[in-house]
């Protein structure tokens, strides 16, 4: 489950001459003047009757027992509400807790608990990120853009796009150079974008020289106001290896269309191995090994994320000394989208003709070997040496305690993925994060919970601030406490 609990804050608060009834915020650069009744400029601090108050509530995750599971009573008391006595399900997260700034404080909660007989704290604070961006991977075999072109939002510049994998496209976005290096409005527009991107909202983007897309973490993509439905099951020479046995003796060639790697069936090994005849056809593009083809089109948003809507655009004439009239081939796109069935006549020209079951069952076949296409969203961020001193007084000893996997590193309870190499650079899948873990200050930066978590003997030897550390039951006992599902399959920060 998830408790909330709201936080008071320890910020400084400045009343000044020229500001008078109002209090002064110092959770971030921007050091708003807040008035009686009003919130900063991030949303996220208020003055309630001349106290600076978190707007948000902090977050504390509690493990709950699997849907459909039953949890048997430890005593025959009627009145046991099923709530597990010892501590190890609690987890305090740094969502809506506060942050370090200006830079010198200790974390705004540093909290104990004991798990399975080991003292155990865990760090937590809000780091404010000008480093930090989102990586995107977007399943799909439609051309989105070339490698390297801008992506855009509102008409700003916010990233660009990088590799190719397989079946997917990869964007990178934001980064400092888009928040602080260009115009204010790219600043603000760029850290609108990743803070929509982060908590789980839908953004269109543009790819100059490529296409529309509308991007959502866990949705499918909408590239060019079309919604995908599948990435591709492999690339062409794949799916001809994949599907071989299954066109073997039902049809004499299969041409299976990509923008990387366009397989033919009898010049493919799969095919020599199968005994399949040679049938006399002729691809453009640049031939590889045997039955691959590369740049047979330019990229597009046809068939096999080419720009052809007739596949037969592909090939040149037949060989006579090898082709046959009557002889049957079967092209298809790598999602199985599109699919036609040809019949060679007498010119040796194919001719569409209506597909047999046994070839329209392989069609469906490949669809269904293609998994959903989702959008899936990465927000990336460096721990700076400002945010580590709220951790220690000797912030590298932290970098060397979390390399050496004595502490963990957490986001919003969710894993993330630490970068080999220097400082704390980590990813984190925003989906696995509660609802709303991202918040923003207009310095422009975004706002994201990262926690720490490690023995606190550990704790104790590398540097730590020791005076600070509090129980759990101290942190849990606020006020305005409420109950949220724990959202799965997030594994839990100690799993």
């Amino acid at each position: 489950m998830i408790t909330a609990v709201s936080a008071g804050s320890d910020m400084v608060m400045e009343t000044t001459s020229a500001a008078i009834d109002k209090i002064r915020c110092d959770a971030c650069p921007v050091m708003c003047y807040i008035k009686p009744g009003a919130a900063g400029a991030c949303d996220r601090y208020a003055n309630h009757d001349g106290k600076l108050v978190r707007v948000d509530p902090h977050v504390i995750l509690e493990r709950t027992v699997s849907h459909g599971g039953k949890l048997v009573p430890f005593s025959r008391t009627e009145d046991w509400d099923g709530k597990i006595v010892h501590e190890p399900s609690t987890f305090v997260t740094a969502i809506g807790a506060g942050t370090t700034y200006p830079d010198y404080k200790p974390a705004p909660f540093i909290v104990s608990a004991e798990v399975d007989g080991i003292d155990m704290v865990t760090v937590v604070t809000e780091g404010i990120f000008s480093y930090c961006g989102i990586k995107v991977k977007i399943d799909t075999d439609r051309y989105l853009g070339p490698e390297t072109a801008t992506v855009r939002a509102q008409g700003e510049a916010v990233g660009h796009v990088t590799t190719s994998e397989y079946g997917s496209q990869m964007l990178s976005l934001g980064g400092v150079h888009h928040l602080t290096g260009g115009s204010k409005k790219e600043g603000r527009v760029t850290c609108d974008t990743l803070m929509d991107l982060a908590n789980c909202k839908a953004v269109e983007l543009t790819i100059d020289g490529g296409a529309s897309v509308v991007v959502q973490a866990g949705q499918p993509p909408t590239v060019n106001g079309v919604r995908e439905e599948r990435m591709r099951v492999g690339c062409g020479s794949a799916t001809i290896g994949m599907f071989a046995k299954q066109w073997h003796g039902k049809v004499d060639e299969v041409v299976v269309v990509d923008d990387h790697i366009t397989g033919v069936l009898s010049e493919h090994q799969a095919g020599k191995l199968l005994d399949i005849a040679d049938t006399g056809i002729k691809m453009k593009g640049r031939r590889s090994t045997p039955g691959r083809y590369f740049q047979v089109a330019d990229p597009g948003t046809g068939w096999g994320g080419t720009n052809i809507s007739d596949p037969l655009a592909i090939l040149g004439p037949f060989d006579a000394k090898e082709a046959k009239p009557g002889l049957t081939m079967l092209m298809v796109s790598t999602t199985g989208e599109h699919a036609s069935y040809y019949v060679l006549d007498e010119a040796l020209k194919p001719v569409e003709t209506e597909m047999p079951a046994d070839l329209k069952f392989s069609v469906e076949r490949i669809q269904e070997n293609c998994e959903p296409a989702l959008c899936t969203v990465l927000f990336m961020a460096g721990a700076g040496g400002s945010l580590r001193a709220g951790v220690t007084d000797n912030p590298v000893r932290l970098t060397r305690s979390v390399k050496d996997a004595l502490t963990r590193v957490t986001s919003g309870g969710a894993p993330v993925y630490v970068w080999p190499g220097g400082g704390i650079t980590y990813m984190v899948d925003v989906t696995q994060m509660p609802a709303g873990a991202f918040g923003y200050v207009p310095t422009p930066a975004l706002v994201a919970p990262i926690e720490f978590t490690m023995k606190l003997s550990d704790y104790a030897a590398l540097g730590g601030h020791m005076d600070y550390v509090r129980p759990l039951a101290e942190v849990q006992g606020g006020d305005d406490v409420r109950q949220l599902p724990w959202q799965n399959p997030i594994p839990g920060p100690r799993a």
